[in-house]
């Protein structure tokens, strides 16, 4: 049974809640496809192909969804809820995966959405991991010097500089006498090509200062909110879709920018609603 992976398995007994699966009929492991999963007109002997995970009571179990992280991949994911020991992050299954503390590089919050991988903990758990995934990253992107690309930072190495994914699969850095000091773990940046490294990993730069980007959205949002009379019926709390459609921007640069607004004063937020003070 390959945890955190697809793979075909064999039905091989139906019950009233769905039906087990195993890799050979005369198998002692078996696992439970629940039976609002199972394909119509599935019957004994037929071979499934699901994903393998852990429940709500740490039970092996399979499932016909598409999870949005394999084992040993990356993937953007939104948390969906921080806790005590760590956060939730929603990769498509009715399971939120399990984020610990000790695999955060940054604090996160809700809505946050960050790039990282998937391991196997010593508990034999599925968890996310924001560390490590430099290694990860593909390195024959199709970018040449000069060319504008979008990145999202997912480390900052201090000495060395700030690492990016590019279109959160290419490996980039910002060079380490670049300030970066006003990003965050998650920001997504538009920057430009200085060059290609030899392995193809890329050498990039921040188009615009981050002062400077962030005085451009935070006017941005104010024209927004005139447009809707001087109230915009949502909040930094809107899905990442909703605030993309009706801004233009990211749900992380909507939220540095609406922060800049109110730490200045000019705009008030409530529980639903962002009100411009005159």
């Amino acid at each position: 049974m390959k945890l955190g992976e697809y793979q075909k398995l064999k039905v091989v007994k139906t019950v009233e809640f769905g039906v087990y699966l195993a890799e050979e009929a005369g198998d002692e492991l078996r696992v439970l496809l629940p039976e609002k999963q199972v394909p119509e007109g599935t019957k004994t002997g037929d071979e499934l192909e699901v994903f393998l995970y852990r429940d709500s009571k740490d039970r092996i179990i399979a499932t016909t969804h598409t999870p949005k992280l394999t084992l040993g991949g990356l993937a953007v994911l939104r948390v969906a809820e921080v806790g005590k020991i760590g956060a939730f992050l929603d990769w498509g299954l009715e399971k939120d995966l399990f984020l610990p503390y000790k695999e955060m590089t940054a604090k996160l919050q809700p809505e946050d959405e960050i790039l990282v991988t998937l391991y196997i903990d010593k508990s034999r758990r599925l968890c996310a991991s924001m560390k490590k995934l430099y290694h990860l990253l593909s390195c024959d992107s199709p970018y040449r010097k000069d060319d504008v690309v979008n990145g999202r930072v997912y480390e900052f190495g201090h000495d060395f500089g700030t690492f990016v994914a590019v279109d959160d699969r290419y490996s980039a850095m910002i060079p380490a006498h670049e300030d970066c000091s006003r990003l965050h773990i998650g920001d997504v940046i538009e920057a430009k090509v200085l060059g290609v490294k030899p392995d193809g990993k890329l050498d990039i730069t921040l188009r615009e200062k981050a002062y400077l980007q962030m005085d451009a959205d935070a006017a941005r949002v104010l024209a927004v909110i005139d447009e809707f009379a001087g109230v915009l019926p949502f909040t930094d709390k809107a899905s990442p879709e909703v605030i993309k459609r009706e801004t233009g921007l990211s749900k992380n640069a909507f939220k540095r920018a609406v922060g800049r607004l109110y730490k200045e004063r000019r705009i008030e937020i409530t529980e639903r609603a962002i009100r411009k003070i005159r």
